[in-house]
């Protein structure tokens, strides 16, 4: 339950969040025990398993069509599996309709009801719930005092930015105290500069609440940015997860290493090998290829080349004095940085 208690704190059911609050108990342990949807004959999630612990920021990536979307619909009871078990907090959620499930979804388009203003739209939920007005407003006003939308009670959707709906969106989502928050690429409209923004604002949330988040993209930086642990997923079933650091430094497939991006694909004696593109660098022997483009990325420039065969590789460095492209170059790197990846 919310309740508030001063103007700087907000108490989100057991949990006091300020400034000077404790970190909360950790809540949300997510469990997919081979879980299956099928679609005909298709499957869009393939015996998935996945332990997600209390209090992760979990991010699904992958390219579209890999079933991260459908990973998280049956999360959220959008969907019903085909096939296995879903638990949260060690009780099974499967057959539970989507507000009961202890769960809340943030969806893509924000989906703010254009007639009510921002109190009424974060209190909808609680209304639906028959909850009273004066507890209801109080729980919203609660809510949006922590995602700094206090101001705007009065205002309707179109009188928003796509930032500050999307706060909304976020406070009516987080009203009903769930124990693990389903976004559903809750950035992809949003401009660079305020993604980098409403990134921040995720991060401290998760943190103050000691929920777990489960964000769905297809975006590698996004991901990197937000999540203690990353899935990324491939036709239904998981390539690779762990922490951002390990997905990106070891991968351990091509599949992983170009789609987490930054690495060059080596072949040797029949073996891929994987080169961050930031450990490559241009010598007098090495890999022969050809400088086809060069990119200034901000802080330095990006180099792209490709071989006689075709292959496509690229170099990060501070400098390109002398290139072109056009020219022909050799690729270097340390045998240290080279990482052994699995032949599927």
């Amino acid at each position: 339950m919310l309740t508030s208690t001063t103007s700087s704190a907000v108490v989100l059911g057991n949990t006091l969040l300020s400034p000077q609050a404790k970190e909360p108990q950790r809540r949300g342990i997510i469990e997919l025990s081979g879980v299956t949807k099928r679609f005909g004959d298709s499957a869009a999630v393939d015996r998935l398993d996945l332990r997600i612990a209390a209090g992760t920021y979990c991010c699904l990536l992958g390219p579209s069509g890999c079933g991260k979307t459908t990973t998280l619909r049956l999360l959220a009871g959008h969907e019903t599996p085909t096939a296995g078990d879903i638990l949260l907090d060690d009780q099974s959620i499967i057959g539970l309709p989507p507000a009961r499930r202890g769960t809340a979804m943030m969806f893509q388009s924000y989906a703010l009801f254009p007639h009510l203003n921002v109190l009424d739209n974060v209190a909808f939920s609680l209304r639906m719930r028959g909850i009273g007005k004066a507890e209801r407003h109080s729980r919203a006003r609660d809510m949006l005092s922590l995602v700094e939308m206090e101001a705007y009670l009065t205002r309707l959707p179109i009188q928003l930015s796509g930032g500050q709906q999307q706060r909304v969106a976020l406070a009516r989502a987080l009203v009903t105290d769930p124990s693990a928050l389903l976004l559903d690429e809750p950035l992809s409209a949003l401009d660079p500069f305020l993604r980098g923004k409403v990134r921040s604002e995720l991060k401290r949330l998760h943190r103050e609440l000691g929920i777990s988040f489960v964000h769905v993209t297809h975006s590698q930086d996004e991901a990197l940015a937000l999540a203690d642990l990353i899935v990324l997923m491939r036709a239904g079933r998981i390539e690779q997860q762990g922490e951002p650091e390990a997905l990106f430094d070891r991968p351990r497939t091509a599949f992983v290493a170009r789609f987490m991006g930054g690495h060059n694909i080596v072949r040797r004696a029949g073996r891929a090998i994987a080169v961050r593109a930031d450990r490559t660098r241009l010598g007098y022997a090495g890999l022969a290829a050809n400088i086809v483009g060069i990119e200034y990325t901000g802080t330095g420039f990006s180099i792209a080349l490709k071989d006689a065969e075709g292959e496509e590789y690229s170099v990060l460095q501070p400098e390109i004095t002398g290139l072109a492209p056009g020219q022909a170059a050799h690729l270097v790197w340390d045998r240290a940085d080279e990482r052994l990846l699995d032949a599927a």
